[in-house]
């Protein structure tokens, strides 16, 4: 039996074993269900390419898209307290912060970076959803503020990506501070004469859309972000009424006069370049001629003004 176990079994076993399959190599669609292979998906920038539904980039990604050359410098955010207030639920704030940042592999919900866009010198402040839903806590206001510092110190646009479930409730009042911190620093760009544009992203909800991210000079959003501050949910059980089809997401606000664009994603570089120098280089590059007029004898304004006797 020895023999037969230790020898010919193994054998006949590693005969029909099926090959080992790594896993995540296919992604399913939140949206269709269809299940799509994990290069195609990042080719398509984690766009379904079945029925278009935009899933959640990390800020890295999103940097390497907007950029020019994929090629940006990454500024070092300021330190803030950990767990200021030592909160606690079912898990101790800490520990939830260390695995979100083992998770991702950055030390908080926002990545700040500055470089071209089109040619034209602009900061990036993006949110990563992966991060314990991309709450706002002190941290991440630290970086609004040092994001806004930056882009007027470089005379250069700033444009903020968020992706929120809101305020971070492990930092209670600290967080909520938050709030008037990242409408200064968003102010303080405006006044230096800088444009500060916003892309939302989905979701963009509870006091981050209270707070900065509503305060774009031009609003830019995904299709089929949800944007809004309370959930459809509990706003259905106030107001007891049924709300209407599409409700807080990029489309419904975009018909309401909300926001200024909804931009598929790989059309958002483009449309964030030719926005970029609209603003920045509002004058043609060159004299504009006027085209001559087959069988127009008048002549052009300009020119009878010039001819005409003083």
């Amino acid at each position: 039996m020895n023999w037969l176990t230790n020898f010919i079994r193994p054998k006949i076993k590693a005969l029909v074993r099926k090959t080992d399959v790594p896993e995540n190599l296919w992604d399913k669609c939140p949206s269709c269900a269809k299940m799509i292979f994990h290069r195609d998906l990042e080719a398509a920038q984690r766009v379904c390419p079945h029925c278009g539904h935009h899933m959640r980039l990390q800020a890295k990604r999103r940097l390497e898209l907007l950029f020019d050359d994929s090629a940006y410098t990454r500024i070092e955010l300021p330190k803030t307290p950990t767990d200021p207030l030592r909160f606690r639920d079912s898990k101790k704030y800490g520990d939830r912060l260390s695995a979100a940042r083992d998770k991702t592999g950055e030390s908080d919900a926002i990545v700040v970076a500055h470089g071209t866009v089109g040619r034209l010198p602009a900061v990036i402040a993006a949110f990563d959803f992966d991060f314990l839903g991309g709450s706002m806590g002190i941290a991440v206001g630290e970086a609004l503020v040092a994001a806004a510092k930056l882009a007027t110190l470089q005379q250069a646009p700033l444009i903020a990506i968020p992706s929120s479930g809101g305020a971070r409730m492990q930092e209670g009042i600290l967080s909520l501070m938050q709030l008037p911190r990242t409408v200064i620093a968003a102010e303080q760009v405006k006044e230096a004469g800088l444009p500060f544009i916003v892309i939302l992203a989905d979701p963009t909800t509870g006091g981050v859309s209270a707070s900065f991210a509503m305060l774009g000079d031009i609003a830019i959003a995904e299709p089929g972000a949800v944007i809004g501050f309370a959930g459809a949910r509990v706003i259905e059980e106030t107001i007891r009424e049924k709300l209407p089809p599409g409700f807080q997401r990029s489309e419904y606000l975009l018909e309401h006069g909300m926001i200024d664009m909804v931009v598929h994603r790989h059309e958002l570089r483009d449309t964030l370049v030719r926005t970029l120098k609209l603003i920045l280089q509002p004058n043609p590059s060159a004299e504009i001629v006027p085209l001559p007029r087959p069988g127009l004898d008048v002549p052009l304004a300009g020119a009878a003004a010039s001819s005409a006797p003083n």
